[in-house]
């Protein structure tokens, strides 16, 4: 059994998502490093400040050319495929999600059901996606006429036009993909046009595809339960879990763990993963290297907001989605993280056409000692996040504690 501490806990955490020690270089080896840690990278287009998968990498490797991540799209080194959410993944990876796509409409629920007969009804929309697609290459939605016999309607987070429902429906199904971007237009391709000859081979059984997944999802969180193993990587798509992970103890590839606060452990079986032993050996002998660091509000390291809460004492809720005079602190939030603790929060937005990024909140933790030391740290990271998003001059909120906003204003004129 392996007594890890909650310092050594989060600390293990932060590390393993490449959030501590030296950066990951700023090129397309640094970003498949990435990957090959952190295992997915969640697309979404929002852009107040930046889109997320853009800083997640910003937060890990520093300032970067944004067009390598479309570099290695187009080399076919990664793809896109649905692993928490939607994300990029390592080509490599397929075949642990080749097992689960194709099936989400094959069940008898209600809801495949209608898909099902919605697709089969509008078949000649169907073929002629195919068709245009094989004939063409890869095509933004707006290149396909609307066939469709049967209108979808919608209910409520399906919305859209009938083509762009077409395409996530035969995406899901394991028939057309994602393969990049024209501005915020998405490009469709066939799936087994786009992926190499090996793609298609016989897929792996569920067990092994449970076994390489689940360990891939412990290694990125360093220390969890089966709960948080299952909702990280591949989200609930880990059937008998519990009884792969008994495997994997036996075989003594995953170890108990507990952690102990205060001299007791807390409640639940926990693991750690053997390849992680060396990472948390060095964090016990001091080789801890901190950073303070901006997070995407959907980063790998928060994603699980009921883990990140027990283990950071930090609750985290993005408010997109909440009208505006019910935000409790803005709409795009981004979480600081400074060492192995979140201390506070920023509400903040990029204005593109004047080149401002405007600070409008700074929100420190509960029982944060808010300090000229965090005010610096804090400050650099912002100025760098600035630089990487093209902004011209930052421009400061009123509510910014004093000590911060102190090393704000010294950092303004280096833009």
């Amino acid at each position: 059994m392996q007594s890890i501490t909650l310092t050594e806990a989060r600390r293990l955490a932060v590390a393993a998502q490449c959030l501590a020690g030296p950066r990951l270089p700023a090129t397309q080896e640094g970003i498949i490093e990435f990957f090959q840690q952190l295992n997915c990278l969640q697309i979404d287009p929002i852009r107040a400040v930046e889109r997320t998968q853009l800083l997640a990498l910003w937060s890990r490797l520093g300032p970067f050319d944004p067009s390598l991540l479309d570099d290695l799209q187009q080399k076919r080194q990664i793809i896109e495929a649905w692993a928490h959410c939607a994300s990029f993944i390592l080509t490599q990876d397929y075949p642990l999600f080749r097992r689960w796509i194709g099936r989400a409409y094959t069940n008898s629920s209600a809801w495949s059901q209608r898909v099902r007969a919605w697709m089969e009804a509008n078949s000649t929309l169907q073929e002629h996606i195919i068709e245009r697609l094989r004939t063409n290459g890869p095509l933004p939605s707006k290149a396909f006429t609307d066939l469709a016999v049967v209108p979808w309607q919608s209910p409520g987070w399906t919305s859209g036009g009938t083509v762009s429902r077409m395409l996530d429906f035969l995406d899901r199904s394991g028939i057309v993909m994602s393969v990049g971007r024209r501005g915020n237009q998405k490009l469709w391709h066939l799936r087994d046009e786009w992926l190499p000859e090996w793609a298609e081979q016989e897929p792996l059984a569920e067990e092994a595809v449970v076994r390489l997944s689940c360990q891939r999802s412990l290694k990125a969180l360093g220390v969890a339960n089966q709960k948080q193993i299952n909702n990280h990587f591949m989200r609930n798509m880990y059937p008998n879990l519990r009884q792969r992970l008994a495997e994997l103890v036996a075989e003594g590839v995953v170890l108990p763990a507990q952690i102990v606060v205060e001299s007791e452990p807390w409640p639940g079986d926990w693991y750690i993963h053997r390849e992680s032993l060396p990472l948390l050996a060095s964090i016990r002998t001091g080789d801890w290297q901190p950073r303070t660091v901006f997070l995407s509000p959907f980063d790998n390291l928060i994603c699980d907001r009921e883990r990140t809460e027990r283990l950071f004492d930090f609750r985290y809720r993005i408010e997109i989605y909440v009208p505006k005079a019910k935000r409790q602190y803005g709409y795009y939030v981004l979480p600081l993280l400074h060492g192995d603790h979140f201390i506070g929060r920023m509400d903040s937005r990029m204005d593109r056409k004047e080149g401002t990024y405007h600070i409008h909140a700074l929100y420190p933790q509960q029982d944060t000692h808010v300090s000229a030391r965090s005010g610096t740290e804090l400050a650099q990271s912002l100025l760098e996040l600035a630089q990487f998003i093209g902004a011209a001059r930052i421009e400061l909120g009123e509510q910014i504690p004093s000590r911060w906003r102190m090393a704000l204003e010294d950092i303004i004129h280096r833009l």
